[in-house]
């Protein structure tokens, strides 16, 4: 083991290096720097002089201590602004006892500073505890006393009470032969404050007449007994007391607690993310110590910091745990796959889809079948949303979904192809195939749907179906008639024809499918549409693909749960339940799902609940993960670029639909020089939210088929916000461009005005090189820029310093007109050159 220096000496003891080699020196020490070394005697020799010179007596005597306090005070004197300073000093002595040898090895480990402390505080315990013990045998010795003549006092009444009773004549206890010569047998001590048997004995013996002197004697050699057993307990206790303080004196006020013998294990169940706090938690144990074990393995983190399940394992079993890891959607899982759909099943309806190019006559078809006019509500004879309607025929009944033609619906056309058996696909047999007519196909055939093909507008007189035929077989469509599995059927929507073929091509298609449900199960399906209605709150449109949806069921759809408080059919009637293949609005819903989201019914609100929060979660941070690595990405690629204009819109539609559809179309107008940013959207009226989110964010607003209320128009018409209805996506996407166009940098387009050339030079004082020039082309003017060309070669850029027809300063000269020019800053004309004149034209770009 190492000496120990002056300077580790001082900072074990708690003082200064100076004060303590000053001590040092006094003690008659040689110590003169702090790395000199402190050896067990010096430690000795500077101890004892320390208890020297503190009322001891060396090492000899360290049981004595003696303390100097000084206190200062002012007194005022009694006149104005005079007082005088008082010190008082008091010195007191204490003496150790020799019977705690612990309290002296205690004062030597801590070192000379801590002597003094010590004993004086250990004095002041003990003096503090005898008071306290003093006290407490006080107290108890009056407790006693107050006891022993509570107890005298009653024996007396009891006494008293015995004699004055009446004498039994049958006591229970048997009266024994007693003999008068000799002493009184012994008696059993009686247990304590046992009355009641004292006063039976002492009838027995008064009865036999032998109740007198030896029977008071009898009653107080018990008293005497019971007042022995009392002080033998109270004695006791106090020991018990006594041992129980000195053994908390004992073990240094520590608890009563004991260390577990072996490491506790714990398993530790670890999600895919989790903050060091909660990991920490569920470890029982410090958030310090995890972030201590990490810093060890190499990862600074801190308290709050989410950490991946990996990184989380790994802790864990460096702690000394077991992780379990357990995935974020267990939950979910456990939830859904506890829904049962067995039971009987029943043949069920066919969901068919009409998809088609626009204005191929699919609504107009569908109406004729449902013998009723949609087309006509629809803005600019288009469809806009997806529409559900269930037929009832000859054939069994059907249920269909409409869907819109335009470019800018293809998600809401892909997810009628998914939720449907059966697509119908509609062609005009005098347009034939249009793009949309090629989209369709290819979402039927990559959901794997069964296609057949409507040959519409057959009554007008330019129809040609082979047409038709022939442009399908070459996207993979061939129909039967030419060696194919599609069925082509010939229809009017205008005169009726070939609507029964077509009903009867359906049922065939889905007998071949052998569609089947069950309908007792709980109800599951698609959401096909969702709107925010202002006066039922959200309104989803779903179709039920698998068992019953009764009014009162508990629906987790997409992101959003509730109870179903109404359903209403395709004919706006309520109804108490939808079977399999029937599409219904519901009501109840706490938010307006995303068209094609799943719905299903769950037994637990808590759990639809849990589910659905959770779900918002992780669209949260999916979605501002996309967002953050859009930024990252982003953020090198702009740099040294300028800034791109940018056009932000509040759009806000009637059905969730048509918002995601006009959304989507909207952001893929940008170009790299202007950006369309949607910074909010949603399905609904324009409220005042919307309006002060578009001041702030420098918008404009869209309604697409809504208005806005009045606190928004209040607010529109203070700030001068520009706001646009429109109820037909045409023109929306038209007339964003067009705000699009007006947003891009113009080009410039250079325009020559004029050519002038060279026919000689002269020279001027005060102008310098001066040149003599004939207009050869256009008109020279003298506030546009030139250009020096020789031999057809630009050798100068600039401007023209003058222009003069003879003396006369002029502002232009035409066309075969002498002139002399002057070039700013240019003295190096020569003859033959050509003086080119131009001006910048400002030409507006357009998308």
């Amino acid at each position: 083991m190492s000496e120990m220096t002056v300077k580790d000496f001082a900072a074990k003891v708690g003082r200064e290096v100076p004060r303590l080699l000053e001590q040092m020196k006094e003690a008659g020490l040689e110590h003169k720097s702090e790395g000199d070394a402190v050896s067990e005697e010096d430690k000795r020799k500077l101890l004892d002089y320390l208890t020297k010179s503190h009322g001891g007596s060396g090492s000899g005597a360290k049981n004595r201590i003696t303390l100097t306090r000084k206190t200062r005070s002012r007194i005022n004197t009694g006149e104005r602004g005079k007082s005088i300073e008082v010190q008082v000093r008091k010195k007191r002595t204490y003496v150790k006892r020799e019977e705690e040898p612990a309290e002296e090895s205690k004062v030597e480990d801590h070192g000379p500073r801590q002597l003094v402390g010590d004993m004086a505080e250990a004095e002041a315990k003990r003096a503090a505890q005898e008071a306290e013990d003093a006290k407490r045998r006080a107290e108890e010795a009056e407790r006693q006393a107050a006891e022993q003549a509570e107890a005298e006092k009653a024996e007396s009444e009891q006494a008293q009470a015995e004699q004055a009773a009446p004498v039994d004549p049958e006591p229970e206890i048997p009266v024994p032969e007693l003999d008068t010569s000799g002493p009184a047998p012994e008696e059993a001590p009686a247990p304590p404050k046992e009355g009641r048997t004292e006063g039976r004995r002492a009838a027995v013996k008064k009865a036999s007449g032998k109740a007198g002197k030896k029977g008071r004697g009898d009653r107080e050699e018990d008293r005497g007994d019971r007042e022995e057993r009392r002080r033998g307990g109270r004695k006791a206790k106090r020991a018990e007391r006594r041992g129980n303080r000195r053994g908390g004196s004992q073990s240094g006020g520590k608890h009563g607690f004991q260390k577990p013998t072996q490491p506790i294990v714990r398993e530790v169940s670890i999600p895919e993310s989790i903050s060091v706090a909660d990991l920490a938690d569920k470890m029982s144990i410090k958030a310090n110590e995890v972030i201590k074990a990490m810093f060890t393995m190499g990862a600074a983190v801190t308290i709050n910091q989410t950490i991946d399940q990996d990184t989380a394992a790994i802790v864990v079993e460096e702690m000394g745990h077991k992780p379990k890891l357990v995935k974020d959607d267990a939950l979910e899982t456990e939830v859904l796959e506890g829904i049962s759909y067995e039971g009987d099943e029943i043949t069920r309806s066919p969901v068919v889809t009409v998809m088609g190019h626009v204005d191929h006559g699919k609504t107009s078809l569908l109406d004729y079948i449902r013998r009723a006019k949609v087309a006509t509500g629809e803005a600019g004879g288009i469809t806009q949303h997806i529409g559900a309607y269930h037929v009832e025929d000859d054939h069994g009944g059907v249920t269909f979904l409409d869907t819109p033609g335009h470019a800018a619906f293809t998600a809401m056309r892909a997810r009628g192809a998914k939720a449907t058996d059966v697509v119908v696909l509609v062609v005009a047999a005098d347009d034939g195939v249009m793009p949309q007519t090629i989209e369709a196909v290819e979402h039927s055939k990559a959901a794997g749907v069964p296609m057949v093909v409507a040959v519409n507008k057959m009554d007008k007189p330019n129809a040609d179906p082979d047409r038709v035929k022939n442009e399908l077989s070459q996207h993979g469509v061939i129909s039967e008639e030419w060696g194919g599995d599609t069925q082509f059927v010939h229809v009017s929507a205008h005169s009726g024809d070939g609507i029964e073929d077509l009903l009867e091509s359906i049922q065939l298609v889905s007998e071949v499918l052998e569609l089947k449900a069950v309908p007792e199960a709980p109800g599951k399906g698609v959401v096909v549409e969702s709107r925010l209605d202002k006066g039922r709150g959200p309104v989803a449109t779903v179709l039920v693909q698998n068992g019953t949806l009764k009014k009162g069921d508990i629906v987790l759809a997409g992101l959003h749960y509730g109870r179903v408080r109404a359903l209403t059919n395709e004919l706006g009637k309520q109804v108490d339940e939808a079977g399999p293949a029937m599409p219904v609005e519901i009501q109840g819903l706490d938010g307006t799902p995303e068209a094609g989201d799943d719905f299903m019914v769950l037994d637990d609100e808590k759990k639809a609940r849990e589910v659905a929060n959770f779900r918002q979660g992780k669209y949260r941070e999916v979605r501002l993960a996309r967002q953050q690595k859009a930024k990252l990405e982003n953020m090198f690629s702009q740099m040294g670029q300028e800034e791109a204009a940018k056009l932000n819109i509040v759009l806000k539609a009637d059905v969730q639909g048509s918002l995601e559809a006009i959304k989507g179309a909207l952001e893929e107008l940008s170009t790299d020089e202007v950006q369309v940013s949607v910074v909010s959207s949603g399905v609904g009226g324009i409220t005042g939210t919307d309006a002060n989110l578009a001041l702030a964010s420098e918008a404009i607003v869209i309604g697409f088929n809504v208005r806005a209320d009045a606190a928004a128009r209040e607010i529109i018409e203070r700030e001068g916000l520009e706001l646009r209805y429109y109820s037909v996506i045409y023109q929306l996407i038209d007339e964003v461009k067009q705000a699009m166009s007006g947003m891009l940098e113009p080009e410039w387009k250079e325009e020559i005005v004029g050519v002038a050339e060279v026919r000689d030079v002269f020279r001027a004082p005060k102008i310098g090189a001066v040149a003599g020039c004939m207009v050869v082309e256009g008109t020279v003017h003298r506030h546009k820029k030139i250009r020096v060309l020789r031999e057809n070669v630009v050798i100068y850029e600039g401007e023209l310093e003058s222009l003069r027809r003879y003396k006369d300063d002029v502002n232009e000269v035409r066309n075969g007109m002498e002139c002399g020019i002057g070039v700013k800053n240019y003295n190096d004309v020569q003859v033959g050159d050509k003086i080119e004149v131009f001006d910048q034209v400002k030409v507006e770009r357009t998308l």
